[in-house]
């Protein structure tokens, strides 16, 4: 095995470790390790991510029903939309975009460029939400929780569309949907965002099953690690206080965002 394939199976590693540390987050690094260090083709990485976040947040969110912070039927509404959405794009729309976008000048950008230049910007826009407290900004409502369901629709498709694009859980976007649509406390927005993030995520992937030719073992032993990672990062978390690093990774990701980029354009 060479240096830069230990490095990735490492890297799946950190990705659980910073999951079980400051509680989500991690899972925008999969799609990077898995192409740049494991030279998997942007297609697989997204749906292998799918899979590695489904089962990540699942981990977090069955430990999240023990403590009772998981509100289910908020969970049902905001995921309904949202699995859909990404079971359709991983099905449909990913296939049916052609391997050549468009061509500015001799640069061409193909199917593979556009889909990690995509990505950049969600980690770009993921970076900023761990950057900036959004806990202080966002206004809890005390009181029952109530629904907008056109809103929670809407939140849901445009959620669902990006996750089977980019293979990303979109953590940054559903848990202020559930502060402002639900009317969630930010605990349990927490909480509960892990359950939609889990159920959209595997559903997603299912979409991929007859499109890609998946392998198993490797996929197994990735997911794997990042699992225990999360428990090495829960452990961890005993003697570092995970909120204080989450800014530290927010300029993490928004260099690594900045690095794909750069990347993708001097190919």
């Amino acid at each position: 095995m060479e240096f830069i394939e230990l490095l990735g199976f490492f890297g799946a590693l950190v990705i659980g470790v910073v999951l079980g540390l400051i509680g989500g987050g991690g899972s925008i690094l999969t799609v990077p390790v898995l192409v740049y260090l494991l030279m998997e083709d942007p297609v697989t990485a997204t749906a292998y991510s799918l899979f590695v976040v489904g089962t990540a947040s699942l981990v977090g969110a069955v430990r999240n029903m023990q403590k009772k912070l998981v509100d289910v039927k908020t969970a049902t509404v905001f995921a309904i939309p949202a699995f859909i959405a990404v079971y359709l794009t991983r099905k449909y729309a990913v296939p049916a975009i052609p391997d050549s976008l468009f061509t500015v000048g001799s640069f061409e950008v193909t199917k593979n460029i556009g889909i990690m230049l995509f990505f950049a910007l969600i980690m770009l826009l993921a970076s900023y939400s761990m950057i900036v407290d959004k806990k202080k900004k966002l206004q809890e409502i005390e009181g029952e929780v109530q629904y907008n369901y056109p809103l929670i629709l809407l939140e849901g498709i445009v959620v669902g569309f990006i996750t089977g694009l980019v293979g990303a859980g979109g953590g940054f976007l559903i848990i202020p949907a559930l502060v402002l649509l639900a009317k969630l406390p930010m605990k349990k927005a927490v909480a509960t965002s892990l359950l939609i993030i889990a159920v959209k995520s595997l559903i997603g992937f299912l979409g991929d099953v007859q499109n890609i030719d998946i392998d198993w073992t490797f996929l197994g032993i990735f997911t794997g690690l990042s699992v225990a990672g999360i428990f090495f990062g829960i452990w961890l978390n005993k003697f570092i206080e995970g909120a204080k690093l989450k800014k530290g990774f927010g300029y993490f990701v928004l260099i690594m965002g900045i690095y794909i980029v750069f990347k993708e354009f001097t190919h």
